[in-house]
């Protein structure tokens, strides 16, 4: 019996698909934070019941402190130790301790004061550049850490344990405003970024401003 010619429909054997590049447990973790605290933006733009607004600013405080923190504590001295730009992570720095001062503010107040929901529009808009500024492909933060070999996985390991560590105690970070680094405080001393350490008066941290 004669064998079957193959004809031009004929299964073609299919390409191996591209394996996605994966980004390091990391940076996975960051931008999970980003993707939930932007969705909790969104809701907070539905509401207008006071009681509501106030408990849905409350959570989002809190995911911004443990996101900061996770940042400060583990991911930044990490980066900076890579040798990563040390402008962009002084202005992630910077840009962070704006946040905390909206932050502090909206924590301290209420959800019937005045400019309320002006704050949380501006600390929304505020946070987006910040992303941003972090996942822009190529020369972001998040771009940057790749490029320079930083171990993610175990950097990703690091902050998993510590957020479970700080979620445990939510009202205690919530009861204590998160304290800006480079942004001079009102009783005129302001930290020194990267130290515990209060260095100068006033004056000078007008010189150094």
């Amino acid at each position: 019996m004669a064998k079957k010619k193959k004809t031009a429909t004929s299964k073609k054997k299919s390409a191996p698909k591209k394996r996605k590049a994966t980004e390091g447990a990391a940076i996975a973790l960051l931008k999970a934070d980003h993707r939930k605290v932007e969705k909790l933006f969104r809701q907070f733009e539905k509401l207008e019941e006071t009681g509501e607004k106030a408990d849905l600013v409350r959570q989002i405080c809190l995911e911004l402190i443990v996101h900061t923190k996770l940042e400060e504590e583990i991911f930044y001295p990490a980066c900076r130790e890579a040798d990563v730009e040390d402008d962009l992570l002084d202005e992630a720095q910077v840009e962070h301790d704006g946040a905390k001062v909206l932050i502090g503010d909206l924590l301290q107040g209420s959800a019937e004061d005045e400019f309320y929901d002006a704050k949380v529009t501006t600390l929304s808009e505020y946070i987006k550049h910040h992303v941003g500024e972090e996942e822009q492909p190529g020369k972001g933060i998040f771009a940057k850490a790749k490029k320079a070999g930083l171990e993610l996985d175990e950097l990703g390991r690091q902050i998993k344990t510590r957020k479970a560590e700080l979620l445990e105690k939510p009202e205690a970070l919530l009861a204590t405003p998160p304290q800006p680094v480079s942004i001079q405080l009102s009783s005129g001393k302001r930290r020194q970024s990267g130290s515990v350490s209060e260095i100068g008066n006033g004056s000078d941290a007008a010189r150094h401003g």
